[in-house]
C-alpha cells in the first residue's frame, strides 16, 4: 500500500461539520468541483452517505455535483462521462456494477480527473482510492456473535436464513464469505435466501416465502440492518419471536431493537456519514496530486446487547468515527 500524508482528525468528539471545516481550512484550496455518481438513493444508508459527503463539502467550500443512477449501469455511465463534460477537478463513484463502470474510468483517466470509490469497489485499473469498510469482518464479526449466542443458549444444529444485498455486487460478497467462514465447523447451517438489494420492503416480501418454506429457523442474518428489520416485521407479525435477527451497518433503529431486550442480536457499524466525509478528504488529497492509500478503512465495531449503550445512536445510524487518517 503507498504512503500518504494526511493531517490527523478525531470527530468522536466533535460536530461532523465543524471538525470537517477545521481540516478543510488548513489541508486543501477551496472551491473545487466535485463530482459524485451514487449506486441508488432507496436505501436510508446511501442518504446518509450523501448527506456526509455534503456536508464536509460545504464545511471546505466546495462543490459537490451528485448524480443518482438508481440502480441503473447505463445511467450510472451516462452520469458520470456527464461529470466529466462539466470539468469536475475529482470523481467519486458508488457503482451500481463493479465492471460495468470500467470504459467510465478510462474516460476520467484521458481527463485527468482522479476517481475514488466509495463503499462499493470497482474492478479493473484507473482508481487513485477506495474508501469503505471491510465488510468481510464485518459479516464475521456478525457471524462469531450468532455463533456465541448459539451457543450460550444450548442451541446445536440450527438453521439460518441468509437474506442478501445485491447480485454480483462486492459487499455482498465480503459480507456473505465473512458470515459463512464464521460459521465453519460450528453445525449450523445456512440457507441462502434471494438477493433483496439491501431494501427493507423486498426483505419483508422475502421472508414471507422463506418462513413458509423454513418454519424450524433459529436465526435471521440480513446483509444490512434495513433487511433484518424487515425480516423481524414478518416474523413478529406471525408470532415468531423465538427467532434471532443479525444485520450489518449500525442502523439506530436497530440497536433500539437492542435495548429494548428484543432479538437483534448483533450488527457491525458502518456509519456513512463519516464514510462520505472521508473521501471527501481523500477526493481533496488526491486533486492536490498528494500520495493517498490504495484503501482507506474507515472502522467497524460490533454492537451486541451488552455494548449497545457505548455507541451514539440519536441519528439515523449509530456513530463511530475513529481515527483512520493518520499525519
Amino acid at each position: 500500500m503507498p504512503g500518504y500524508r494526511f493531517s490527523r482528525i478525531v470527530l468522536a468528539a466533535l460536530p461532523l461539520a465543524a471538525a470537517i471545516g477545521a481540516w478543510a481550512g488548513a489541508a486543501h484550496a477551496e472551491g473545487l468541483k466535485i463530482g459524485f455518481s451514487q449506486v441508488t438513493l432507496q436505501s436510508p444508508f446511501y442518504v446518509q452517505l450523501k448527506n456526509g459527503a455534503e456536508a464536509a463539502a460545504e464545511a471546505g467550500s466546495d462543490t459537490l455535483i451528485f448524480l443518482d443512477a438508481n440502480g441503473d449501469v447505463s445511467k450510472q455511465n451516462n452520469d458520470i462521462q456527464d461529470l466529466i463534460t462539466q470539468g469536475v477537478d475529482a470523481l467519486i463513484i458508488n457503482p451500481v456494477n463493479p465492471d460495468a463502470v470500467v470504459p467510465s474510468l478510462e474516460a476520467a483517466k484521458a481527463a485527468g480527473i482522479p476517481v475514488i470509490t466509495v463503499d462499493r469497489p470497482v474492478n479493473g485499473e484507473g482508481v487513485v482510492a477506495h474508501v469503505g469498510r471491510d465488510n468481510k469482518k464485518m459479516g464475521g464479526l456478525v457471524g462469531e456473535a450468532v455463533v456465541e449466542r448459539l451457543k450460550k443458549d444450548g442451541v446445536e444444529g440450527a438453521k439460518i436464513i441468509e437474506i442478501q444485498g445485491d447480485a454480483g455486487g462486492a459487499v455482498m460478497m465480503d459480507r456473505r464469505d465473512g458470515f459463512h467462514a464464521a460459521l465453519e465447523g460450528s453445525g449450523h447451517t445456512i440457507v441462502a435466501g434471494p438477493y433483496a438489494e439491501y431494501i427493507r420492503a423486498n426483505a419483508v416480501v422475502a421472508m414471507q416465502d422463506l418462513l413458509q418454506a423454513n418454519p424450524d429457523v433459529k436465526v435471521v442474518y440480513a446483509h444490512n440492518d434495513d433487511m433484518a428489520l424487515g425480516a423481524m416485521q414478518v416474523l413478529q407479525e406471525s408470532g415468531r419471536n423465538d427467532v434471532l435477527i443479525a444485520g450489518v451497518d449500525g442502523l439506530s433503529e436497530a440497536l433500539q431493537v437492542m435495548e429494548s431486550g428484543g432479538n437483534y442480536i448483533a450488527t457491525a457499524l458502518n456509519d456513512p456519514q463519516y464514510l462520505g466525509d472521508v473521501t471527501i478528504q481523500v477526493a481533496r488529497e488526491a486533486v492536490a496530486d498528494k500520495e493517498v492509500p490504495s484503501f482507506v478503512d474507515a472502522g467497524t465495531a460490533l454492537v451486541t446487547p451488552d455494548n449497545v449503550g457505548e455507541f451514539p445512536h440519536d441519528a439515523l445510524f449509530a456513530e463511530y468515527r475513529p481515527e483512520v487518517l493518520a499525519k
